[in-house]
């Protein structure tokens, strides 16, 4: 948490110091550019698998884009969270340090991670921080951590696209274990009409340093295939199909706590120019991960396992209006059936990256 004199104090000197590199740098090319995402999302849920909750709140970064040359790219700047309703003038205020190099078909980013942009698929089940399927990383972590660091390297080729990432959220101090996270989602277009993806998420929690709390580790992939079409460049239809598995050692000492699970994923999907409709169904065994939506998994609010087969599907429809260059809005809203209680939630986004070009 951050108090409202002091966040203002380290923002406004933040934001300098993005501003001076810029203003003061010798290369033809420096851009200051904003990224800001609104979001709100509710979920109407009163289950024993996941509770309901409001997100609502602002994520803003301001930084300067230096390019040291054609493939060197250096980014400073701030970064500030806002959830609206708080006590707290900020809930989180950090600086923002990257660095980018690019090649002719990939980049390798060091630094903070690039933030979510107007180019992020449409649909809420499709939103989260890399892309990867719900189960393996839900949503709502775009919003609960719109800020990561560590680091990332993207390919994309004729047929083979792979983004890759490392990223740490907590060092290992007295009082906790470090803790970090990463993952490839990767696809390979077999045919114009197929491809395969493949996803792959970890959640480490250790440390040598101190031994404050458990060693868990959480790893799920997912293997399946896309099929899809598209007509007159402005309508697609697609349905994919995945099968996934999960390894959960929430606490490496006790070995009699730790599962394997399995799960299958099917979502089919519909777009036409500016709107998208989705049906998701899933079903699994003991399938559990540490970041996973818990509609999908088998673990309750109160800890205990789900023994049976978990049942979970949704259906949702989104909407998303162009509000000119860089900018835009979407509204989306889904019915959920987990096990036997159907409930509703509603999301409304919107992003706005306007960029200027110092010199």
């Amino acid at each position: 948490m951050c108090r409202p004199g002091r966040c203002v104090r380290v923002a406004g000197v933040l934001l300098a110091a993005a501003l001076i590199p810029a203003i003061a740098a010798p290369q033809d090319h420096v851009t200051l550019q904003s990224n800001a995402i609104f979001y709100g999302d509710n979920t109407e849920f009163h289950n024993p698998f996941r509770e309901g909750e409001t997100i609502f709140g602002a994520a803003v970064r301001i930084v300067a884009n230096i390019d040291v040359n054609g493939r060197v790219t250096l980014t400073a700047g701030a970064f500030a969270n806002q959830r609206f309703g708080s006590e707290n003038a900020f809930e989180q205020v950090r600086p923002v340090l990257s660095l980018t190099v690019r090649g002719r078909r990939s980049a390798f980013i060091f630094g903070a991670l690039p933030p979510q942009t107007s180019a992020i698929p449409l649909g809420p089940d499709r939103a989260g921080p890399h892309g990867l399927l719900p189960p393996l990383q839900r949503e709502t972590l775009a919003y609960d951590r719109p800020l990561e660091n560590g680091l990332a390297w993207n390919f994309e080729g004729v047929r083979v696209k792979e983004h890759f990432w490392l990223a740490w959220h907590q060092l290992n101090t007295p009082n906790h274990r470090e803790r970090f996270d990463g993952g490839i989602d990767a696809s390979l277009q077999a045919s114009e009409h197929v491809t395969i993806p493949v996803q792959v998420h970890v959640v480490h929690q250790g440390g040598q340093l101190y031994a404050s709390g458990p060693v868990s580790d959480s790893a799920a992939a997912a293997v399946g295939i896309d099929l899809h079409r598209t007509w007159a460049g402005r309508y697609r239809a697609g349905v994919e199909m995945f099968g996934l598995g999960s390894r959960y050692v929430p606490d490496r000492s006790r070995g009699d706590l730790s599962r394997d699970g399995i799960a299958g994923f099917a979502r089919a999907s519909a777009e036409w120019p500016g709107w998208r409709a989705h049906v998701i169904f899933t079903r699994g065994r003991n399938f559990i991960t540490d970041e996973g939506d818990r509609n999908y998994l088998a673990a309750r609010l109160d800890g205990t396992r789900y023994r049976g087969i978990r049942d979970y599907a949704e259906s949702g429809l989104a909407r998303r209006f162009s509000l000119g260059t860089n900018a835009m809005i979407e509204a989306s809203a889904r019915v959920h059936r987990i096990e036997d209680h159907y409930e509703y939630s509603f999301r409304i986004l919107s992003i706005v990256a306007p960029s200027w070009k110092i010199r």
